[in-house]
Order: C-alpha cells, then sequence, then structure tokens
C-alpha cells in the first residue's frame, strides 16, 4: 500500500508542476504510466493532461503517439474514459492535422461504432465529428452516421446530428448525400419539433456549389412559411443567413426577408434575431445592401417604440455608415432628378438619436453623423458638422463622469468619432481638442486615461496643436493627485505620454522639473519604466534617460539593473544623435563617434542582461545592426569629405586612361565609395535576415526592419548610382 501510495504521489507530481522539468519523451512516458494505471481515477487524470502535453510539446511524432495511446483507451476503456478522450480530441483540434497515422487512429476509434451500447456509440459519432477535419471522406464514417440518425436512442440520434454538422462544413459529397435526408426528416410528420430545431442549423453548410445550396433554400423557405412558431422562425431565418452569407449568394434576397420580418412580424423576439442577422450581414456584405434596404430600415428605427430595438437597428447603420454602402445610399440613382427626400430619413434618425437619453442609441447616432461627415462629400457638410460636434460633446461630458463599463463603451466610441472627425475635417481639430482639455479636468480617473489617448491620437496627426495643449497638460499634472491606486498609476503614463507627444522632441527644464518631482511623490518604479518608454517612443530620449537612471537603483536583480542600463546608455546614444546638423560634417561626424560610444557600452550592458530563458537574441542583434549602420554612414561621411581633402592627383587622367578604368580619374575616392556600398547591401541582407527570422514579431517591429532593410539598400544603389557616374563623383 505504502508503495503504491508512493508511486500515486509521484506521478501527479509529474504530472503536476515537476513535469515542468522533463523533456517531451519523459512527460509522454509520465502521461503513459497514467494511462496503463488500474485506477480509474489516474487513467481519467492523465487523459486530462494531455491538452497541456500538446500545447507545451508540439510537435508531430509526440501528438501522433499520444492520440494513437488515446484511441487504444477509447477502444478499451469505459464510456467515461471514452469521454474524456472526447474532450481531450474537442480542445486539441488544431493539433489533429499534426496525426500521422491517421488510418491507424480511425481504425481503433470507429471500432467502438459496432458496439451495443448506445451511448458508447454516440460518444464515438461526436468523436468522429470532431475528427472530421482530418476525415471529410471516409465513407465508413458517412454510412454510420446516416444509419444513426434512423436510431430510436435519442443520445445517438443527437450525437449523428453533431456529427452530420460537422461533416456537411468539410466534405461536399456527405453534403450532397445528407441534404435530402435531412430535409425529409425535416419535412417529416414523424419528426419531433424539438428535433426538428437541432436538424435545420446542417442546412447552413449546405454551401459547396449552386444546386445545394438553391435546394436548401427552398427548403428553407417553405419551413419559414409552413411553421410559423417563434422558435422555428428562428432557427430557420438564423439559418438561411448563415447559409446565404456561406455561398455569398442572393444575399440582397436575404437581408430583404430580415427587413420585411423585422417591419411586419409583431414578435420582439423575431424582431430581434432579424436585427441580429442584419448586423451580420452588414459586417460581412455590407456592399450588397442598397439604397431602399438602408432606407427601410431607417423608417423601422424612425417608427419603433422600443429603444432596444432602436438600439439595434441604429448599431446596423452605424456599421454600414462606415462602410462603401454609405456612398451607394447617398448617391443619386440613374434618372433620379433629386435624392435629397431619400437621404433625409438617415439625417434625421442620426441627428435623433445623437441626442437621445440612452448612451448606446447617442453613441451610434453621432458614430452615423460622423461617418456621413467623413465618407460624402457632395452633401452640405455644415449643418451635420456642427450636429456632431454637438453630439460629441454632450455625450463626452455624460459618459467621462460615470465609471460604468458602459458608459466606458460609450466614451471609448466617442473619442474614435473625435479622432475620425479631427483627421477629415482639420478645421474642427481645434474645439474638440478645447473640448477634451476642458472635460479632463473634470472627468473620473477611468475617464481621463482615455481622454488622455485621444488627445495623443489628435495630436499625432496635427502637431501644431500641441503647443497649445501643452500648458494645460502640465498643470493638470501638478495636480493630478496623491493616491497611489492602480487608475492613477495608468493616469500618469498616459497624461506624460500626451505631454511627450505635445512637446515634439522638445522638453523644455520646467516639464521636466514638474514631471520628475510627480513622479518622486506618487508613482512606484514600474510608472517610471513605463513613461521612460514612452518618452524614447516619442523622441524625448534626454527625459528617458533620466527616469532609467533612475531605476538603477531600485530593482532588486543584477539582470534588470544591466537592462536598465543599456536602456540608458542607448538613450544617451540617441540623444547624441539629435545634434546632427546637415551642414557641419565635423559636428556630424563628432555626434556618431560619442553616439556609437554609449551603443557599445549599451550591448556590453545588454549581453550583461542576458540570462539562458532570457537570452534577449533580438534586441543584442537589432543594436548591433544600429551600431553597424552608424560606422557606416560615419564611413560614408568621411569618404565623401575626402574629395575634398585628398582630390585626384594631376595625372589621373592619364592614369585612367592607360589602365582602361575611367573610375581612376576620380583618385582613391572610387574605392571609398565601392567598399561603401558593399557595406550598406551587406546590411541590408542583414536586416532581411532579422526580419526572416523574427516570426514572432509584432507588425510594428517588422516594419520598422523592414524600412530600414529598404534604406539601406536605396543608399547602396544610390552609391553605386554615383560610381556608374565619375563626373558625378568629380
Amino acid at each position: 500500500m505504502a508503495a503504491g501510495g508512493s508511486g500515486a504521489r509521484s506521478f501527479l507530481a509529474d504530472a503536476g508542476y515537476g513535469e515542468q522539468e522533463l523533456d517531451a519523451n519523459s512527460a509522454l512516458m509520465e502521461l503513459d504510466k497514467g494511462l496503463r494505471s488500474g485506477k480509474l481515477g489516474e487513467q481519467c487524470e492523465a487523459v486530462v493532461r494531455f491538452p497541456r502535453l500538446f500545447q507545451k510539446y508540439p510537435f508531430p511524432i509526440l501528438i501522433n503517439s499520444a492520440f494513437l495511446k488515446l484511441a487504444d483507451v477509447f477502444r478499451v476503456g469505459n464510456n467515461f474514459l471514452r469521454l474524456c478522450v472526447l474532450k481531450v480530441t474537442q480542445q486539441s483540434e488544431k493539433h489533429l492535422e499534426k496525426i500521422l497515422n491517421v488510418d491507424e487512429f480511425v481504425k481503433r476509434i470507429f471500432s467502438v461504432i459496432h458496439s451495443n451500447d448506445p451511448v458508447a456509440r454516440a460518444i464515438t459519432l461526436r468523436m468522429l465529428g470532431s475528427m472530421a477535419s482530418i476525415i471529410p471522406d471516409r465513407k465508413n464514417a458517412h454510412h454510420s452516421i446516416r444509419q444513426s440518425l434512423d436510431s430510436h436512442d435519442n443520445v445517438e440520434v443527437e450525437a449523428a446530428i453533431f456529427a452530420a454538422s460537422h461533416f456537411s462544413a468539410q466534405s461536399k459529397d456527405f453534403a450532397a448525400g445528407i441534404c435530402n435526408k435531412i430535409g425529409e426528416m425535416i419535412q417529416g410528420l414523424a419528426t419531433p419539433v424539438d428535433l426538428k430545431l437541432k436538424l435545420i442549423p446542417i442546412l447552413q453548410h449546405m454551401h459547396h456549389d449552386a444546386i445545394l445550396a438553391s435546394n436548401s433554400r427552398q427548403l428553407l423557405q417553405q419551413l419559414v412559411t409552413s411553421y410559423p412558431s417563434t422558435k422555428m422562425v428562428i432557427v430557420t431565418l438564423h439559418t438561411f443567413t448563415l447559409l446565404a452569407a456561406s455561398s455569398l449568394v442572393d444575399i440582397p434576397k436575404q437581408i430583404q426577408l430580415l427587413l420585411q420580418y423585422l417591419k411586419n412580424d409583431p414578435r420582439k423576439a423575431v424582431k430581434r434575431l432579424a436585427i441580429q442577422d442584419l448586423k451580420f450581414l452588414a459586417n460581412k456584405t455590407p456592399h450588397t445592401w442598397n439604397r431602399d434596404n438602408i432606407q427601410a430600415l431607417c423608417e423601422c428605427a424612425l417608427q419603433t417604440p422600443y429603444d432596444s430595438l432602436k438600439l439595434g437597428m441604429v448599431s446596423v447603420l452605424a456599421t454600414l455608415s462606415d462602410s462603401i454602402s454609405i456612398k451607394q445610399y447617398f448617391s443619386s440613382p440613374p434618372g433620379a432628378i433629386a435624392g435629397a427626400a431619400r437621404y433625409s430619413d438617415l439625417i434625421k434618425l442620426a441627428q435623433e438619436c445623437s441626442y437621445h437619453s440612452n448612451r448606446g442609441i447617442a453613441a451610434h447616432g453621432v458614430t452615423v453623423l460622423t461617418n456621413i461627415v467623413a465618407s460624402c462629400q457632395d452633401i452640405d457638410h455644415l449643418a451635420l458638422e456642427k450636429d456632431a460636434v454637438f453630439g460629441l460633446e454632450s455625450l463626452l461630458v455624460l459618459s467621462s463622469q460615470d465609471s460604468s463599463a458602459g458608459a466606458q463603451q460609450t466614451l471609448k466610441t466617442a473619442l474614435s468619432c473625435m479622432v475620425k472627425l479631427a483627421k477629415c475635417r482639420p478645421y474642427l481639430s481645434q474645439s474638440v481638442v478645447e473640448s477634451l482639455l476642458t472635460q479632463l479636468h473634470s472627468a473620473q480617473d477611468s475617464a481621463r486615461i482615455y481622454l488622455c489617448h485621444c488627445l495623443a491620437s489628435v495630436a499625432m496627426q496635427l502637431p501644431v496643436l500641441g503647443d497649445g495643449m501643452l500648458g494645460d497638460l502640465v498643470e493638470l499634472y501638478k495636480v493630478i493627485g496623491r493616491s497611489t491606486t492602480d487608475k492613477q498609476q495608468e493616469l500618469l503614463v498616459a497624461l506624460a505620454t500626451v505631454i511627450f507627444v505635445a512637446s515634439q522632441k522638445a522638453l523644455s527644464p520646467e516639464v521636466k522639473t514638474v514631471i520628475k518631482q510627480q513622479l518622486g511623490n506618487v508613482s512606484n518604479g514600474w510608472t517610471v519604466y513605463r513613461i521612460a518608454r514612452q518618452a524614447s517612443r516619442m523622441g524625448n530620449h534626454d527625459m528617458a534617460r533620466e527616469l532609467y537612471q533612475s531605476l538603477l537603483t531600485q530593482v532588486a536583480s543584477e539582470h534588470f539593473y544591466f537592462w536598465l542600463n543599456s536602456l540608458k546608455e542607448f538613450s544617451l546614444a540617441e540623444q547624441c544623435l539629435t545634434q546632427l546638423q546637415e551642414d557641419d560634417i565635423g559636428l556630424a561626424l563628432s555626434a556618431i563617434a560619442d553616439s556609437l560610444k554609449s551603443y557599445h557600452k549599451g550591448i556590453a550592458s545588454l549581453t550583461a542582461a542576458s540570462t539562458p530563458m532570457n537570452p534577449l537574441s533580438f534586441q543584442c542583434e537589432f543594436v548591433k545592426l544600429r551600431i553597424d549602420l552608424l560606422q557606416a554612414f560615419s564611413q560614408l561621411i568621411c569618404t565623401c569629405n575626402s574629395l575634398k581633402t585628398s582630390p585626384p592627383p594631376a595625372i589621373a587622367a592619364t592614369i585612367a586612361m592607360t589602365s582602361g578604368n575611367d573610375l581612376q580619374r576620380c583618385g582613391r575616392i572610387s574605392t571609398q565609395m565601392k567598399l561603401s556600398m558593399e557595406e550598406f547591401k551587406n546590411l541590408a541582407t542583414r536586416y532581411g535576415d532579422l526580419y526572416q527570422s523574427s516570426f514572432d514579431a509584432d507588425s510594428a517591429t517588422l516594419r520598422n526592419l523592414e524600412i530600414q532593410q529598404q534604406s539601406c539598400l536605396l543608399i547602396s544603389h544610390t552609391i553605386e548610382a554615383l560610381i556608374l557616374d565619375p563626373d558625378s563623383c568629380r
């Protein structure tokens, strides 16, 4: 007993935290030991540990072996173990394609389909359905599903419906073969209504060819008229919508059908379903909406007395107003005399909703107005611009005083519209900024954070607004508060970011003093670090260097110390480069030399900050490329300057004629230019290699690497063009 208990504890420990120390094979062996245990509890625990194993070691060989072991458990185990294997398979669906021995795996699973136990057959059917992506055209699986649909056991029939839905989505042959049977079962009088409701959604997958989709649409059309009950109409309409969206055929007819139910059906549940599907189609295929569809939706929204339904309809219009359909709505049709009467309903609805008591409706109303102003140039904007600005300002006041989740979402919508309005109508930016700055003083801390983000976005688009914002922002920073809550710390970071954007890379000593004093009073080290990172991003390298310096004595690990020290040195290096001037070669070379000195100190600290678990390989390689790039620029400047300090000799033309090399007329600079050309070409190759190896980098980092690569190539090609034209070198 003691030995058995010790073995159990060892297995559980290894399957838990101790498993982190095991390699892939050892971890699989430990789980296999649990599978072969005589105790049901240990077997089940071993089974449920497999998703974690797949996540940690997503190797095809291991996954293939593991699934074969699970298939053996499924074949010989009881129904509870089979259910556990089913759940593991569903959780690890993305790893199924890595199974190498698919035939053997399916053979072990499929053997259970011949069991006399309907529950075992039901679990097997669900297992087959979960594996449909790797066995879409297995005829024996197709036959078993069709056979089980006629079973007298409800559990088995529901499992067959599950499998049929998954196989229909994956296999054209199965969908074509099962479509008629599904239709007969749905229309059959012997089929219970609850079973029909489960069978109807299978038809959404009948989109593999036009004939199949057409037959399914006809069946759904018959069902909508033949079964007018609420549940049946909802399920049928939703399936109809999904089928139309998948097949991309007759979507305009589906939109008309949904609008018809929205307008004429008195049941609120059906109306809500129609709105939900219209929103889905507005997101997926906005180009299929014509002028009449949008007009009908506007009329329904104007007439409905229910705020919940109006909210849904206006949200659909807000989605459409940000797409090409809004231009189609406002464009005059061929032969039309005037379109003002046609689009007055949309503007009227948006204006009414902008001041609605429901915040959600108001947010969608101003969104529609903003999108109309931004997209449509051929209508009178003056009144619409005023309505949009006034609506946004009122919504800003209401939502910034409330810290609830709904108010925060409304505030985000309003601020997004403000940024969009400032971008498309720059002359409105001043009033937008004034509204934001005014509200910034009285808003809740959570709202202030979003206001700061909006101010930063506007100032990035229009830097001229920064000077006017800076004074108010600094004054607010002085009195921002004395608490150390998370929201307060987040606000410190957001407000500092806006100040950095507004200052345009040149912070005055007074602003620096205000920021450092406030950080010393109420901030923690993490907040200071985040503000320093924002300063680096915005080009305020001097401020970033001072903040990194202040953090060096506040870390508990030498690796963190070296990391911060490297960032400090890099900030100092970039600060040196701000002294570059085009007309002073000596100052430029001195600035690059000082920058390289700091970069070499920084790369030494960065290397010391690396650990086996966090090697910082990308960071080190990127900094090395930056160092080599600066050295290449320094060499290029010296080369170009050598034409003045060491011009070609008087006999250069004679040497060129004797040697047959026309470049000799330029003297030694031609050789130096060739070396610079090769150096920049090599740098471009190295940037490209780093780009290719950084498969897990974010898009902004990859874009930066691509820009650096293209810049080096451009410089290399420019130097090559100069070399090919000797007169330009002279």
